[in-house]
């Protein structure tokens, strides 16, 4: 039995002291590939190497102040997050161009995706320190950019610049908690940047409240721009001064930074390759010219002949395969295939693509419907549409308790998944009307919504992380949110798609029965829906030929979030169901099953001999759903 000492004092807790069993002090010799080339990604790349060192030097009154820090930092971009969902209808709106709200989802969706397998190796090759103030910079001027757009597509380019830094943080944040915690207490400590939305849902509505009240949407996006470089530097500091001791105790004597390494031009070339930046630009090309037309175009069938909606999603349809023989072909592929043949890594990354695709089926216009159909004031709309957020962060966090007891994963999962499935068959009921019956089934529906996604979308992250050893943590993790994202991006298509081809038809048509200037008040209702709304009021005829259009429109996009939650809960079936560990991870994870090697809690490994078993279908199957 060979033993792996992985951590000390507070490991009881579920807070790692140490990475790893080999981190011993000077080991931070390079690694070369066949022809000479210094590889800066992997388990051996300088940012993972300084890592492993500065966590032996971070004490356990250290993660207290760092995980307070966190929290602090999260308070901050979840709260920026959540008012932003709520100003960007008003921004599209205030350009008369509100129906773009899923095109600038779309694009943000896309910029997120492309920057998270990026981050995750900028974070092993610089550091996590180093890709902090690179978040910064991105938030600051996308914020900047958004706060002074003269019009949706410099609103839109803002909103790409602040997705990639907000995107970016969110990642670095998961990679420093996956740093420093335990599997078995990783989903927990998961939750302190989501706990926040515990009291940004119900105080966003007031703040989104007051700050249109008295100003604009752009004051409200643009002061953020001050107060989230302040909040960063306490967790800049802590890095710090964990850098600093290391460097004290000499454990970072032979280390040497990228540019020491190789020097800027060489350091250049490696990042291009390494980095794989083709496979970003052909990512970024594939999403986007295949997504973006959906939620350009007009409705009828005669918009999807026009060339400028065409020849885009042509493009992107011939990207796609170009992307995958590229990974085939690059020398540092961006898809780690080797972890992908896994069903526990495959099934949580297919899991991370359904989730927002299926949420952004009610959730994309939900504001917007709140509003309208169900005459919510700003301040109720707000609340409402953030209630699935509080609930799903309250249940997570009670999950993440449970679990450290119970140490599975699987079977929040899957309820989770089935959870999912229901809430939509309470949304396409509950989908527009004054009385106070429609009001509680959609809060209801979005309880249960909220309970299912605590059950499963930080369940499945910590199931992939669960499925890899430590250097490749952060890519697994990058690769998830990515396609997080990527789904975030297809949802926004989606629903902007059905949003933009049923709503202005079914407004003409049932306000031509009860008004003769239907077309007018269409036209005004689609462009700026929340100027026109107040001047029809619950009871005349204008205003329930509306809220019937918005019906009618909000029920197809439920209909389809439910069709999209069975291949949901059949992901979430697919996904493995390890014992997790006190160590940070499994210690045979990525290890061949035919080794016959097993782990205990401490990270103890051992061969069992067994006799080959001839097992029916049955047991196949039983074996396939709980193991």
């Amino acid at each position: 039995m060979a033993s792996q000492e992985q951590y000390h004092k507070g490991a009881e807790a579920g807070l790692a002291d140490s990475t790893h069993s080999s981190d011993a002090k000077g080991n931070a010799t390079p690694r070369y590939s066949s022809d000479n080339e210094i590889i800066l990604t992997g388990k051996t790349s300088p940012g993972v190497r300084r890592v492993e060192q500065l966590s032996k030097h971070i004490t356990f009154t250290d993660r207290v102040f760092l995980f307070i820090t966190i929290f602090v930092l999260a308070y901050v971009y979840t709260l920026d997050n959540t008012l932003r969902y709520t100003y960007q209808p008003y921004a599209t709106a205030s350009y008369s161009q509100h129906s773009l709200l899923a095109t600038v989802a779309v694009v943000r969706g896309v910029a997120a995706a492309a920057a998270q397998p990026t981050a995750a190796k900028i974070a092993d090759v610089f550091g996590r320190a180093e890709l902090l103030i690179v978040t910064v910079v991105f938030y600051l001027v996308g914020s900047i950019v958004e706060t002074f757009s003269n019009g949706v597509h410099s609103f839109a380019a803002g909103a790409v610049l602040f997705q990639i830094g907000w995107t970016l943080v969110v990642l670095l944040v998961e990679i420093i908690i996956a740093d420093i915690t335990s599997l078995r207490a990783r989903l927990f400590f998961s939750y302190i940047p989501n706990a926040p939305y515990l009291i940004n849902t119900w105080v966003a509505g007031n703040i989104a409240n007051a700050v249109l009240g008295v100003t604009s949407w752009r004051w409200g996006i643009g002061m953020f721009a001050i107060i989230f470089p302040v909040v960063v530097a306490p967790v800049f500091l802590c890095l710090w001064l964990a850098h600093r001791r290391a460097k004290r105790h000499e454990d970072l004597a032979d280390y040497q930074t990228p540019f020491q390494m190789l020097g800027f031009p060489k350091l250049m070339v490696s990042l291009f390759w390494q980095l794989d930046v083709i496979s970003i630009v052909l990512v970024m090309g594939a999403l986007g010219c295949l997504l973006v037309p959906f939620t350009l175009a007009g409705d009828g069938a005669q918009a999807w002949s026009e060339p400028h909606i065409v020849a885009p999603i042509v493009i992107g349809f011939i990207l796609f395969p170009i992307f995958f023989f590229w990974q085939t072909k690059a020398p540092h592929p961006m898809l780690p295939y080797h972890l992908l043949r896994d069903r526990a890594v495959w099934g949580p990354l297919c899991m991370g693509l359904m989730i927002n695709m299926t949420w952004y089926m009610q959730g994309d216009y939900l504001y917007t419907v709140t509003v309208v159909a169900f005459d919510q004031s700003i301040l109720s709309a707000t609340r409402i549409t953030g209630l699935y957020t509080f609930v799903s962060v309250l249940t997570g966090i009670i999950a993440g308790l449970v679990v450290f007891f119970v140490r599975r994963l699987k079977p929040f999962i899957f309820a989770g998944t089935v959870l999912y499935l229901v809430a939509f068959g309470l949304l396409i009921h509950y989908r527009g009307g004054a009385s106070p019956a429609n009001l509680s089934g959609l809060i209801g529906a979005q309880v249960l919504l909220g309970i299912g996604g605590g059950l499963f979308p930080f369940p499945a992250q910590a199931s992939i992380q669960a499925a890899t050893q430590h250097e490749h943590v952060a890519i697994v993790t990058a690769l998830f949110l990515a396609l997080y994202n990527v789904g975030s991006a297809f949802g926004g298509a989606i629903s902007g798609a059905i949003w933009r081809q049923t709503l202005p038809g079914s407004l003409n048509t049932n306000l031509a029965a009860v008004s003769s200037n239907a077309t007018a008040i269409a036209s005004a209702m689609y462009a700026n829906p929340f100027v026109t709304v107040y001047e029809y009021p619950i009871g005349t005829p204008e205003r329930e030929a509306i809220i019937l259009s918005y019906r009618h429109c909000q029920r197809l996009l439920t209909i389809t979030g439910i069709c999209l939650c069975v291949p949901l809960v059949i992901f979430g079936l697919c996904t493995r169901n390890p014992r997790l560990p006190d160590t940070q991870s499994i210690a045979t994870a990525e290890m061949s099953s035919q080794e016959n090697l097993v782990s205990d809690d401490k990270g103890n490994i051992s061969r069992v001999e067994s006799a080959p078993v001839q097992r029916s279908f049955g047991k196949k199957v039983v074996d396939f759903l709980i193991k």
